[in-house]
C-alpha cells in the first residue's frame, strides 16, 4: 500500500505494519519504521531531523539515491572514444557520487500507485561534467513480506557512463553501536584502496577482517588495535570498500549479505543484480546531528551499496559501464527485512 505525497514526501505501508518514507528530493530513503521481535517499532535508517539536512547531504548522503556514478573515479576524469572528461572534483581531487551536481541534491518528479512509487529525473548534457542527456527512472516498492525493491533504468542519446546506487545508513537495533550486527557477503575478493579511495586491484578476502563469508561481528574487527594491524582498515579508518561479488553481474537478484542483530533480532538482507557491494561501517558519522537525542558517532550505521565497481570507468573493463543510445541501464537491488 502506498500514499500520496505531501510536500514532497511518500509513504510506502505493508501488512505487517512497516512503513518507510521517501522524498522526492534525492529519491531519498528518508526513514523505515519496523517492529522487532517483540514488536516494539524503530527507524532503522539513519538521517537528518529535518529536511533541512537532506538540501545538500553531500557529506553522508542519507538514503539518497547517488548517480551519474556512485563511489570515486580516480582524479575526476575518464577518457571516452578518445576525448577525455574533466568531471566536478570533489572528495581528494576525486569524483564521487556525482559531484556536487549528483542525483541526491535533484528534485525528482514522482507518482505514486496502489503498489509503489516511480520517481524520474533527467539530467542534462554536461551536467558534472558527463556527456549524453541521461533520463532515469527509480521505483521502489514495499511488499508485505518486508522487502522494499529499488529497480533503476536509465537511457542517454550520447554515450556515458552509468553507475547508481542507493545509499541507506543502517542500524537494525534503532539506535547505538553497530558493532554487535552480524554480517555475511558471498564474495571471496574485494578491492584494496590507496589512502584517497582508489582501487588498487582485487585481492583475496582470506586471511584478512574483509572476510566476512561466515557470520562475523563488526565490531571486533573495528577495534583500534584490529585497525593498526592492517594498513587498509587503518587508512580507512574502518570498512569503506567494495566486494567483487561471487558470480558477477546476473540478470535476477541472488542474495550476496545477510546482517543480523542480536538485540532486536531482525534480519536484513540484500540481494542485486550488480557485481560489486560497497560495506561502508560509518566511519566519519561522528557528530553529524541527525534524530536522535545526541550526535551521531563513528560506526553507528552501516551501509551496503549495491553497485558496479569504484573507478571501473578508467579501468580495463570500462565498456561495461558505458551505456550507449539504444541501450537500457538496468538494475535491480532488494533490501529485506524480517525478524
Amino acid at each position: 500500500m502506498s500514499r500520496p505525497g505531501e510536500d514532497g514526501l511518500y509513504t510506502l505501508s505493508n501488512r505487517q505494519g512497516m512503513h518507510v518514507l521517501v522524498s522526492a528530493h534525492g529519491a531519498t530513503l528518508v526513514s523505515w519504521l519496523t517492529a522487532d521481535r517483540d514488536g516494539r517499532m524503530a527507524d532503522i535508517l539513519l538521517g537528518y531531523p529535518d529536511r533541512v539536512g537532506y538540501e545538500d547531504n553531500s557529506t553522508a548522503y542519507f538514503g539518497a539515491l547517488v548517480g551519474r556514478w556512485a563511489n570515486r573515479i580516480a582524479d575526476a576524469r575518464f577518457t571516452l572514444e578518445g576525448v577525455e572528461y574533466q568531471l566536478d572534483p570533489n572528495d581528494r581531487g576525486n569524483h564521487l557520487h556525482g559531484g556536487g551536481t549528483g542525483f541526491h541534491r535533484a528534485d525528482w518528479s514522482a507518482v505514486q500507485d496502489a503498489t509503489g512509487l516511480t520517481m524520474t529525473l533527467e539530467s542534462p548534457a554536461g551536467e558534472g561534467g558527463y556527456p549524453g542527456n541521461l533520463k532515469v527512472s527509480v521505483r521502489y516498492e514495499l511488499n508485505d513480506d518486508g522487502a522494499l525493491s529499488i529497480n533503476y533504468e536509465a537511457t542517454t542519446d550520447a554515450p556515458t557512463p552509468v553507475n547508481l546506487t542507493s545509499h541507506p545508513y543502517f542500524n537494525l537495533s534503532g539506535s547505538g553501536n553497530i558493532g554487535d550486527h552480524l554480517l555475511t557477503i558471498t564474495a571471496d575478493e574485494y578491492l584494496p584502496i590507496d589512502p584517497n579511495g582508489i582501487p588498487l586491484g582485487v585481492e583475496s578476502v582470506d586471511g584478512t577482517p574483509f572476510d566476512f563469508r561466515q557470520p562475523a561481528a563488526i565490531g571486533p574487527r573495528l577495534r583500534l588495535e584490529e585497525q593498526l594491524k592492517n594498513k587498509q582498515m587503518k587508512d580507512a579508518l574502518g570498512f569503506d570498500h567494495c566486494y567483487r561479488l561471487r558470480g558477477g553481474r546476473s540478470a535476477e537478484p541472488r542474495e550476496v549479505a545477510r546482517v543480523f542483530d542480536p538485540a532486536s533480532r531482525r534480519t536484513l538482507t540484500v540481494s542485486t543484480t550488480e557485481p560489486g557491494l560497497q560495506f561502508y561501517s560509518g566511519n566519519y558519522l561522528e557528530g553529524v546531528i541527525g534524530r536522535r537525542a545526541e550526535p551521531y558517532a563513528i560506526h553507528d550505521g552501516f551501509c551496503l551499496e549495491a553497485q558496479a565497481f569504484p573507478d571501473q570507468v578508467n579501468g580495463a573493463d570500462a565498456e561495461a559501464v558505458i551505456l550507449r543510445p539504444g541501450q537500457v541501464y538496468r538494475q535491480t537491488t532488494i533490501y529485506r527485512l524480517g525478524v
